[in-house]
Protein backbone atom coordinates (compact mmCIF):
# COMPACT_ATOMS: atom_id res chain seq x y z
CA UNK A 1 0.00 0.00 0.00
CA UNK A 2 1.14 3.48 -0.95
CA UNK A 3 -0.02 7.66 -0.08
CA UNK A 4 -1.56 8.72 -2.40
CA UNK A 5 0.54 12.22 -2.05
CA UNK A 6 3.67 9.72 -2.81
CA UNK A 7 2.37 8.75 -6.18
CA UNK A 8 1.23 11.89 -7.32
CA UNK A 9 5.00 13.02 -7.41
CA UNK A 10 5.12 14.93 -10.56
CA UNK A 11 1.25 14.89 -11.88
CA UNK A 12 0.16 18.04 -13.10
CA UNK A 13 -2.87 19.10 -10.22
CA UNK A 14 -5.88 21.29 -11.44
CA UNK A 15 -7.61 20.22 -7.99
CA UNK A 16 -7.58 18.41 -4.54
CA UNK A 17 -10.83 16.93 -2.67
CA UNK A 18 -9.74 14.45 0.09
CA UNK A 19 -6.90 13.69 2.17
CA UNK A 20 -3.69 12.81 -0.09
CA UNK A 21 -2.57 10.57 2.86
CA UNK A 22 -5.06 7.57 1.51
CA UNK A 23 -3.73 4.78 1.18
CA UNK A 24 -4.31 2.60 -1.84
CA UNK A 25 -4.13 -1.33 -2.29
CA UNK A 26 -3.84 -0.68 -6.18
CA UNK A 27 -4.44 1.20 -9.38
CA UNK A 28 -6.84 0.59 -11.89
CA UNK A 29 -7.89 2.34 -15.27
CA UNK A 30 -10.65 -0.33 -16.16
CA UNK A 31 -13.90 0.07 -14.09
CA UNK A 32 -14.51 -3.22 -14.39
CA UNK A 33 -10.92 -4.19 -12.57
CA UNK A 34 -11.46 -2.34 -9.29
CA UNK A 35 -11.31 -3.81 -6.20
CA UNK A 36 -11.23 -2.64 -2.16
CA UNK A 37 -9.57 0.36 -1.47
CA UNK A 38 -7.90 1.28 -5.25
CA UNK A 39 -7.20 4.14 -6.88
CA UNK A 40 -9.38 4.28 -10.18
CA UNK A 41 -7.87 6.49 -13.30
CA UNK A 42 -10.74 7.82 -15.85
CA UNK A 43 -9.18 8.08 -18.96
CA UNK A 44 -10.84 9.45 -22.25
CA UNK A 45 -10.11 6.75 -24.49
CA UNK A 46 -10.71 6.32 -28.57
CA UNK A 47 -13.43 4.10 -27.43
CA UNK A 48 -14.31 4.71 -24.30
CA UNK A 49 -15.10 7.67 -21.73
CA UNK A 50 -13.83 6.70 -18.32
CA UNK A 51 -15.25 9.65 -16.75
CA UNK A 52 -18.33 7.47 -16.82
CA UNK A 53 -17.73 4.73 -15.01
CA UNK A 54 -16.50 6.64 -11.99
CA UNK A 55 -19.38 6.22 -9.83
CA UNK A 56 -19.33 2.40 -11.29
CA UNK A 57 -15.46 1.85 -9.83
CA UNK A 58 -16.63 4.04 -6.32
CA UNK A 59 -19.55 1.19 -6.17
CA UNK A 60 -16.51 -1.53 -6.45
CA UNK A 61 -14.02 0.09 -3.74
CA UNK A 62 -12.57 2.87 -5.42
CA UNK A 63 -11.08 4.87 -2.30
CA UNK A 64 -9.33 7.52 -4.98
CA UNK A 65 -10.54 8.91 -8.28
CA UNK A 66 -7.79 10.80 -10.86
CA UNK A 67 -9.84 12.50 -12.96
CA UNK A 68 -9.54 15.02 -15.31
CA UNK A 69 -13.38 16.40 -14.73
CA UNK A 70 -14.93 16.11 -11.26
CA UNK A 71 -18.27 14.34 -10.68
CA UNK A 72 -20.98 16.59 -10.36
CA UNK A 73 -21.69 14.35 -7.53
CA UNK A 74 -18.85 14.14 -4.85
CA UNK A 75 -18.91 10.58 -2.47
CA UNK A 76 -17.76 11.61 1.29
CA UNK A 77 -14.54 9.17 2.16
CA UNK A 78 -13.10 9.78 -1.41
CA UNK A 79 -9.93 11.31 -2.42
CA UNK A 80 -10.51 13.16 -5.89
CA UNK A 81 -7.99 14.23 -8.14
CA UNK A 82 -8.69 16.71 -10.82
CA UNK A 83 -5.10 16.36 -13.35
CA UNK A 84 -4.74 18.23 -16.64
CA UNK A 85 -4.35 14.97 -18.28
CA UNK A 86 -5.12 11.46 -17.41
CA UNK A 87 -3.08 9.73 -20.22
CA UNK A 88 0.15 11.70 -18.86
CA UNK A 89 -0.68 11.02 -15.15
CA UNK A 90 -1.46 7.09 -15.04
CA UNK A 91 2.02 6.97 -16.28
CA UNK A 92 3.86 9.30 -13.88
CA UNK A 93 1.71 7.80 -11.23
CA UNK A 94 2.11 4.05 -11.95
CA UNK A 95 6.04 4.70 -12.41
CA UNK A 96 5.95 6.42 -8.83
CA UNK A 97 3.55 3.39 -7.40
CA UNK A 98 6.25 0.57 -8.51
CA UNK A 99 9.01 3.05 -7.53
CA UNK A 100 10.19 3.88 -10.73
CA UNK A 101 11.66 0.46 -12.11
CA UNK A 102 12.68 1.90 -15.67
CA UNK A 103 15.74 4.06 -13.48
CA UNK A 104 16.03 0.50 -12.35
CA UNK A 105 17.45 -1.21 -15.55
CA UNK A 106 18.59 0.09 -18.74
CA UNK A 107 15.33 0.68 -20.73
CA UNK A 108 15.99 0.70 -24.67
CA UNK A 109 13.00 2.09 -26.56
CA UNK A 110 12.63 1.24 -30.65
CA UNK A 111 10.68 3.02 -32.85
CA UNK A 112 10.36 3.73 -36.56
CA UNK A 113 7.96 2.53 -39.31
CA UNK A 114 9.41 -0.99 -40.04
CA UNK A 115 12.02 -2.88 -38.25
CA UNK A 116 10.81 -2.26 -34.36
CA UNK A 117 10.02 -5.88 -33.67
CA UNK A 118 13.12 -7.04 -35.45
CA UNK A 119 15.48 -4.92 -33.53
CA UNK A 120 13.58 -5.21 -30.19
CA UNK A 121 13.55 -8.84 -30.53
CA UNK A 122 17.45 -9.74 -32.09
CA UNK A 123 18.91 -6.77 -29.27
CA UNK A 124 16.74 -9.79 -26.02
CA UNK A 125 18.11 -12.57 -27.98
CA UNK A 126 21.88 -11.76 -28.38
CA UNK A 127 21.91 -10.37 -24.85
CA UNK A 128 20.27 -13.78 -23.56
CA UNK A 129 23.08 -15.57 -25.64
CA UNK A 130 25.75 -13.41 -23.66
CA UNK A 131 24.38 -14.81 -20.57
CA UNK A 132 22.62 -11.79 -19.38
CA UNK A 133 18.93 -11.35 -17.92
CA UNK A 134 16.90 -8.96 -20.17
CA UNK A 135 13.24 -8.25 -21.12
CA UNK A 136 11.45 -7.50 -23.86
CA UNK A 137 8.33 -5.76 -24.66
CA UNK A 138 7.09 -5.69 -28.16
CA UNK A 139 4.15 -6.38 -31.08
CA UNK A 140 4.78 -10.12 -31.16
CA UNK A 141 5.82 -11.53 -27.54
CA UNK A 142 6.61 -9.90 -23.89
CA UNK A 143 9.65 -11.36 -21.92
CA UNK A 144 10.73 -10.98 -18.46
CA UNK A 145 14.53 -13.11 -19.18
CA UNK A 146 12.95 -16.62 -19.76
CA UNK A 147 9.06 -16.34 -18.49
CA UNK A 148 6.55 -15.39 -21.83
CA UNK A 149 3.78 -13.00 -21.57
CA UNK A 150 1.19 -12.18 -24.15
CA UNK A 151 1.35 -9.14 -26.05
CA UNK A 152 -1.95 -7.26 -27.32
CA UNK A 153 -0.11 -3.91 -28.47
CA UNK A 154 2.87 -2.94 -29.52
CA UNK A 155 3.26 -0.22 -26.95
CA UNK A 156 1.00 -1.67 -23.65
CA UNK A 157 -0.88 1.02 -21.62
CA UNK A 158 1.04 2.70 -19.11
CA UNK A 159 0.19 0.83 -16.10
CA UNK A 160 1.26 -2.63 -17.82
CA UNK A 161 4.46 -1.16 -18.86
CA UNK A 162 5.59 -0.64 -15.45
CA UNK A 163 4.12 -3.79 -14.22
CA UNK A 164 6.55 -5.85 -16.37
CA UNK A 165 9.27 -3.09 -15.51
CA UNK A 166 8.72 -4.06 -12.13
CA UNK A 167 8.53 -7.55 -12.40
CA UNK A 168 11.78 -7.47 -14.32
CA UNK A 169 13.09 -5.86 -11.78
CA UNK A 170 12.33 -8.09 -9.36
CA UNK A 171 14.04 -10.84 -11.42
CA UNK A 172 16.95 -9.13 -11.90
CA UNK A 173 16.73 -8.10 -15.86
CA UNK A 174 19.53 -5.73 -16.50
CA UNK A 175 17.99 -4.60 -20.10
CA UNK A 176 14.49 -4.51 -21.24
CA UNK A 177 14.62 -3.72 -25.33
CA UNK A 178 10.98 -2.31 -26.04
CA UNK A 179 9.19 -1.33 -29.07
CA UNK A 180 7.65 2.44 -29.14
CA UNK A 181 4.79 2.74 -31.24
CA UNK A 182 3.40 6.64 -32.42
CA UNK A 183 -0.16 5.34 -30.98
CA UNK A 184 1.99 4.83 -27.72
CA UNK A 185 4.15 8.32 -28.13
CA UNK A 186 0.55 10.20 -29.22
CA UNK A 187 -1.70 8.36 -26.43
CA UNK A 188 1.13 9.34 -23.27
CA UNK A 189 1.20 5.50 -22.93
CA UNK A 190 5.55 5.95 -22.35
CA UNK A 191 4.63 8.54 -20.11
CA UNK A 192 7.00 8.52 -16.82
CA UNK A 193 9.37 6.14 -18.25
CA UNK A 194 13.20 6.55 -17.72
CA UNK A 195 14.66 5.58 -21.38
CA UNK A 196 18.56 4.83 -21.49
CA UNK A 197 18.57 5.26 -25.34
CA UNK A 198 16.07 5.35 -27.92
CA UNK A 199 16.91 4.04 -31.74
CA UNK A 200 14.75 5.17 -35.10
CA UNK A 201 14.83 2.36 -37.76
CA UNK A 202 13.44 4.30 -40.47
CA UNK A 203 10.34 6.71 -41.26
CA UNK A 204 7.59 6.25 -44.37
CA UNK A 205 3.94 6.10 -45.33
CA UNK A 206 1.72 4.44 -42.49
CA UNK A 207 -0.81 4.95 -39.89
CA UNK A 208 -2.17 8.57 -41.68
CA UNK A 209 -6.00 7.37 -40.64
CA UNK A 210 -4.76 8.24 -37.43
CA UNK A 211 -2.18 11.13 -37.49
CA UNK A 212 -4.15 12.72 -40.20
CA UNK A 213 -0.88 13.63 -41.96
CA UNK A 214 2.74 12.51 -42.51
CA UNK A 215 4.49 15.52 -40.61
CA UNK A 216 2.05 14.84 -37.53
CA UNK A 217 3.05 11.17 -37.65
CA UNK A 218 6.75 12.09 -38.49
CA UNK A 219 6.39 15.05 -35.07
CA UNK A 220 5.10 12.25 -33.08
CA UNK A 221 7.95 9.93 -33.57
CA UNK A 222 10.19 12.76 -33.16
CA UNK A 223 8.57 13.64 -29.33
CA UNK A 224 10.16 10.75 -28.39
CA UNK A 225 13.64 11.86 -29.04
CA UNK A 226 12.87 15.25 -27.27
CA UNK A 227 12.20 13.61 -24.29
CA UNK A 228 14.96 11.57 -24.04
CA UNK A 229 17.53 13.01 -21.10
CA UNK A 230 21.42 14.31 -21.58
CA UNK A 231 22.76 10.56 -19.60
CA UNK A 232 20.45 8.69 -22.86
CA UNK A 233 21.74 8.05 -26.40
CA UNK A 234 19.86 8.18 -29.65
CA UNK A 235 20.86 5.44 -32.65
CA UNK A 236 19.55 6.87 -35.60
CA UNK A 237 19.68 5.50 -38.92
CA UNK A 238 21.63 8.23 -41.17
CA UNK A 239 20.15 6.74 -44.28
CA UNK A 240 16.90 7.70 -43.75
CA UNK A 241 16.31 11.32 -44.67
CA UNK A 242 13.85 11.74 -41.62
CA UNK A 243 16.95 10.48 -39.49
CA UNK A 244 18.57 13.68 -37.99
CA UNK A 245 15.35 15.49 -37.89
CA UNK A 246 14.06 12.92 -35.29
CA UNK A 247 17.44 14.30 -33.13
CA UNK A 248 17.27 18.32 -33.75
CA UNK A 249 16.23 19.10 -30.06
CA UNK A 250 17.25 16.32 -28.20
CA UNK A 251 19.67 16.34 -25.63
CA UNK A 252 20.86 12.65 -25.89
CA UNK A 253 24.19 11.65 -26.93
CA UNK A 254 23.40 11.08 -30.80
CA UNK A 255 24.80 8.18 -32.87
CA UNK A 256 24.01 7.15 -36.09
CA UNK A 257 24.50 3.91 -38.52
CA UNK A 258 23.96 3.39 -42.44
CA UNK A 259 24.66 1.47 -45.51
CA UNK A 260 25.09 4.53 -47.83
CA UNK A 261 25.97 7.30 -46.68
CA UNK A 262 28.94 8.26 -43.75
CA UNK A 263 27.87 7.18 -40.39
CA UNK A 264 29.30 6.03 -36.73
CA UNK A 265 28.43 2.42 -37.48
CA UNK A 266 28.56 1.14 -41.01
CA UNK A 267 27.75 -2.25 -42.50
CA UNK A 268 28.16 -3.55 -46.05
CA UNK A 269 26.84 -6.65 -48.06
CA UNK A 270 29.23 -8.54 -49.59
CA UNK A 271 27.12 -11.76 -50.41
CA UNK A 272 23.45 -12.41 -50.20
CA UNK A 273 20.99 -15.68 -50.53
CA UNK A 274 17.90 -16.66 -49.34
CA UNK A 275 19.74 -18.39 -46.14
CA UNK A 276 21.54 -15.60 -45.31
CA UNK A 277 24.03 -13.22 -45.74
CA UNK A 278 27.97 -12.02 -45.72
CA UNK A 279 28.46 -8.83 -43.81
CA UNK A 280 31.26 -6.71 -43.30
CA UNK A 281 31.06 -3.95 -40.48
CA UNK A 282 34.45 -2.32 -39.59
CA UNK A 283 36.81 -4.43 -41.56
CA UNK A 284 35.49 -7.68 -40.05
CA UNK A 285 33.17 -10.04 -41.78
CA UNK A 286 30.21 -12.36 -40.41
CA UNK A 287 27.88 -14.99 -41.65
CA UNK A 288 24.22 -14.29 -40.88
CA UNK A 289 21.20 -16.30 -40.98
CA UNK A 290 19.18 -13.38 -41.98
CA UNK A 291 18.44 -12.41 -45.56
CA UNK A 292 17.77 -8.90 -47.73
CA UNK A 293 18.75 -5.51 -47.06
CA UNK A 294 16.23 -4.27 -44.88
CA UNK A 295 17.86 -6.81 -42.38
CA UNK A 296 21.34 -5.50 -43.23
CA UNK A 297 19.96 -2.47 -41.50
CA UNK A 298 18.36 -4.11 -39.00
CA UNK A 299 21.14 -6.21 -38.12
CA UNK A 300 23.34 -3.29 -38.02
CA UNK A 301 21.10 -1.16 -35.25
CA UNK A 302 21.52 -4.47 -33.44
CA UNK A 303 25.44 -4.37 -33.64
CA UNK A 304 25.16 -0.59 -33.15
CA UNK A 305 23.12 -0.20 -29.62
CA UNK A 306 25.20 -3.31 -28.35
CA UNK A 307 28.20 -1.13 -29.16
CA UNK A 308 26.83 1.68 -27.32
CA UNK A 309 26.10 -0.22 -24.82
CA UNK A 310 29.40 -1.58 -23.85
CA UNK A 311 29.45 -5.08 -25.70
CA UNK A 312 32.78 -6.02 -26.66
CA UNK A 313 33.02 -6.32 -30.42
CA UNK A 314 34.39 -9.58 -31.14
CA UNK A 315 31.67 -11.17 -28.72
CA UNK A 316 28.97 -9.16 -30.11
CA UNK A 317 29.81 -10.30 -34.02
CA UNK A 318 29.93 -14.12 -32.58
CA UNK A 319 26.95 -14.22 -31.08
CA UNK A 320 24.97 -12.08 -33.90
CA UNK A 321 26.25 -14.63 -36.27
CA UNK A 322 23.82 -17.68 -34.56
CA UNK A 323 20.59 -14.92 -34.30
CA UNK A 324 17.96 -16.58 -35.85
CA UNK A 325 15.36 -14.93 -37.69
CA UNK A 326 11.68 -13.98 -36.05
CA UNK A 327 8.53 -15.46 -36.58
CA UNK A 328 7.01 -13.72 -39.68
CA UNK A 329 9.54 -11.60 -40.48
CA UNK A 330 11.34 -13.18 -43.72
CA UNK A 331 10.30 -16.42 -42.33
CA UNK A 332 10.58 -18.94 -45.29
CA UNK A 333 10.73 -22.75 -46.03
CA UNK A 334 11.24 -24.67 -49.17
CA UNK A 335 9.24 -27.88 -50.02
CA UNK A 336 9.10 -29.22 -52.82
CA UNK A 337 11.91 -27.16 -54.54
CA UNK A 338 8.94 -24.05 -53.73
CA UNK A 339 10.00 -21.51 -51.25
CA UNK A 340 7.32 -19.54 -49.20
CA UNK A 341 7.86 -16.35 -47.51
CA UNK A 342 6.00 -14.81 -44.53
CA UNK A 343 5.83 -11.31 -43.26
CA UNK A 344 4.59 -8.77 -41.55
CA UNK A 345 5.47 -5.88 -44.89
CA UNK A 346 1.93 -4.60 -44.46
CA UNK A 347 3.25 -0.99 -45.21
CA UNK A 348 4.34 -0.17 -49.32
CA UNK A 349 7.82 0.77 -48.03
CA UNK A 350 8.02 -2.20 -46.08
CA UNK A 351 6.55 -4.21 -49.12
CA UNK A 352 8.99 -2.76 -51.59
CA UNK A 353 11.57 -3.19 -49.54
CA UNK A 354 11.02 -7.23 -49.00
CA UNK A 355 10.34 -8.10 -52.73
CA UNK A 356 13.40 -5.61 -53.64
CA UNK A 357 15.31 -8.04 -51.54
CA UNK A 358 14.18 -11.20 -52.96
CA UNK A 359 14.20 -9.48 -56.28
CA UNK A 360 17.86 -8.99 -55.32
CA UNK A 361 18.52 -12.53 -54.11
CA UNK A 362 16.90 -14.77 -57.16
CA UNK A 363 18.36 -15.22 -61.06
CA UNK A 364 15.65 -14.21 -63.60
CA UNK A 365 14.52 -18.21 -64.18
CA UNK A 366 11.91 -18.05 -60.81
CA UNK A 367 8.85 -16.33 -60.84
CA UNK A 368 8.19 -14.61 -57.41
CA UNK A 369 4.33 -14.91 -56.48
CA UNK A 370 3.68 -12.23 -54.01
CA UNK A 371 0.07 -12.72 -51.82
CA UNK A 372 -1.30 -9.60 -50.26
CA UNK A 373 -4.21 -7.72 -48.48
CA UNK A 374 -4.96 -4.51 -46.74
CA UNK A 375 -6.90 -4.47 -42.98
CA UNK A 376 -9.95 -2.87 -42.53
CA UNK A 377 -10.61 -0.10 -40.74
CA UNK A 378 -6.99 1.11 -41.43
CA UNK A 379 -5.41 3.90 -44.00
CA UNK A 380 -7.23 3.60 -46.82
CA UNK A 381 -4.82 5.96 -48.95
CA UNK A 382 -1.79 3.27 -48.75
CA UNK A 383 -4.19 0.70 -50.29
CA UNK A 384 -3.56 1.79 -53.91
CA UNK A 385 -0.07 2.33 -53.42
CA UNK A 386 0.51 -1.69 -52.16
CA UNK A 387 -1.51 -2.51 -55.21
CA UNK A 388 0.92 -0.92 -57.56
CA UNK A 389 4.24 -2.08 -55.75
CA UNK A 390 3.44 -5.69 -55.98
CA UNK A 391 1.88 -5.87 -59.66
CA UNK A 392 4.76 -3.84 -60.73
CA UNK A 393 7.86 -5.83 -58.70
CA UNK A 394 6.25 -9.07 -58.49
CA UNK A 395 5.39 -12.03 -61.40
CA UNK A 396 2.24 -12.92 -60.30
CA UNK A 397 -0.03 -10.73 -57.08
CA UNK A 398 -2.91 -12.80 -56.32
CA UNK A 399 -4.73 -9.68 -53.96
CA UNK A 400 -6.80 -11.52 -51.66
CA UNK A 401 -7.99 -10.35 -47.59
CA UNK A 402 -5.78 -9.31 -44.77
CA UNK A 403 -7.70 -8.53 -41.56
CA UNK A 404 -10.47 -6.95 -43.16
CA UNK A 405 -12.46 -6.62 -39.57
CA UNK A 406 -15.99 -4.49 -40.49
CA UNK A 407 -15.01 -3.86 -43.96
CA UNK A 408 -15.88 -5.87 -47.54
CA UNK A 409 -13.15 -8.01 -48.36
CA UNK A 410 -13.50 -6.96 -51.92
CA UNK A 411 -14.35 -3.44 -51.41
CA UNK A 412 -10.50 -3.42 -49.97
CA UNK A 413 -9.29 -5.80 -53.06
CA UNK A 414 -10.54 -3.42 -55.24
CA UNK A 415 -8.99 -0.10 -53.74
CA UNK A 416 -5.74 -1.97 -54.17
CA UNK A 417 -6.36 -2.97 -57.98
CA UNK A 418 -7.45 0.84 -58.69
CA UNK A 419 -3.19 1.40 -58.28
CA UNK A 420 -2.59 -1.42 -60.27
CA UNK A 421 -1.11 0.25 -63.75
CA UNK A 422 -2.66 -0.97 -66.78
CA UNK A 423 0.43 -3.07 -67.92
CA UNK A 424 0.75 -4.89 -64.97
CA UNK A 425 -3.19 -5.56 -64.58
CA UNK A 426 -2.49 -9.32 -66.53
CA UNK A 427 -0.27 -10.49 -63.58
CA UNK A 428 -3.08 -9.69 -61.17
CA UNK A 429 -5.88 -11.83 -60.15
CA UNK A 430 -8.45 -11.48 -56.84
CA UNK A 431 -9.26 -14.61 -54.49
CA UNK A 432 -10.82 -12.82 -51.20
CA UNK A 433 -10.16 -16.05 -49.21
CA UNK A 434 -6.98 -16.01 -48.15
CA UNK A 435 -6.64 -19.82 -47.78
CA UNK A 436 -7.69 -20.11 -51.59
CA UNK A 437 -5.43 -17.68 -52.23
CA UNK A 438 -2.13 -19.57 -50.67
CA UNK A 439 -3.57 -22.52 -52.14
CA UNK A 440 -3.61 -20.66 -55.49
CA UNK A 441 -0.21 -19.59 -55.29
CA UNK A 442 0.96 -23.27 -54.35
CA UNK A 443 -0.83 -24.59 -57.29
CA UNK A 444 0.74 -21.60 -60.04
CA UNK A 445 4.16 -22.05 -58.30
CA UNK A 446 6.66 -24.64 -60.52
CA UNK A 447 9.91 -25.82 -59.46
CA UNK A 448 12.02 -23.34 -58.05
CA UNK A 449 9.41 -20.27 -57.87
CA UNK A 450 9.45 -17.92 -54.47
CA UNK A 451 5.71 -17.47 -52.94
CA UNK A 452 5.12 -14.07 -50.87
CA UNK A 453 2.80 -14.17 -48.77
CA UNK A 454 2.83 -10.47 -47.11
CA UNK A 455 0.69 -8.46 -44.50
CA UNK A 456 0.07 -10.95 -41.47
CA UNK A 457 3.70 -12.56 -40.51
CA UNK A 458 2.98 -13.58 -37.16
CA UNK A 459 -0.56 -13.08 -36.47
CA UNK A 460 -2.09 -16.22 -36.01
CA UNK A 461 -5.64 -15.43 -36.41
CA UNK A 462 -7.68 -12.99 -39.53
CA UNK A 463 -10.17 -10.62 -37.90
CA UNK A 464 -13.64 -10.74 -40.13
CA UNK A 465 -16.67 -8.61 -39.16
CA UNK A 466 -14.67 -8.14 -35.63
CA UNK A 467 -14.19 -11.13 -34.88
CA UNK A 468 -10.93 -13.51 -34.68
CA UNK A 469 -10.64 -16.46 -36.32
CA UNK A 470 -7.73 -18.79 -36.21
CA UNK A 471 -5.69 -18.49 -39.62
CA UNK A 472 -1.48 -18.55 -39.63
CA UNK A 473 0.03 -17.92 -42.75
CA UNK A 474 2.87 -20.02 -42.40
CA UNK A 475 1.18 -23.13 -41.55
CA UNK A 476 -1.23 -22.75 -44.20
CA UNK A 477 1.57 -22.44 -46.83
CA UNK A 478 3.33 -25.39 -45.14
CA UNK A 479 0.08 -27.48 -45.32
CA UNK A 480 -0.29 -26.92 -49.21
CA UNK A 481 2.90 -27.40 -50.02
CA UNK A 482 3.75 -30.75 -48.44
CA UNK A 483 0.45 -32.55 -49.81
CA UNK A 484 2.12 -31.70 -53.27
CA UNK A 485 4.41 -34.60 -52.61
Amino acid sequence: MKEVREILYKVKINKVIGDTSTLIENIASDSRKVKEKDLYIAIDGVNVDGHKYISSAIKKGAICIVCEVLPTKIQEGVLYVEVESTRQAIGIISSNYFSDPSTKLKLIGITGTNGKTTIATLLYNLYKTAGLKTGLISTVINYIDDKEIESTQTTPDSLTINILLNQMVEQGVKYCFMEVSSHGIEQKRISGLQFAGGIFSNLTHDHLDYHTSFEVYRNVKKEFFDNLPSNAFSLINKDDKNGMYMVQNTNSKVYTYGLKTYADYKTKILESSLEGMLLKINESEFWTNLSGKFNAYNLLAVFSAASILGMPFNETLQLMSALKSIKGRFEYLKLNDITAIVDYAHTPDALKNIINSINEIKTNKEALITIIGCGGGRDKSKRPLMGDIASSLSSKVIFTSDNPRNESPDTIIQEMISGVKPLNAVKTISIANRKEAIKTACQLARSNDIILIAGKGHETYQEINNKKHLFDDYKVVKEFLTKMN
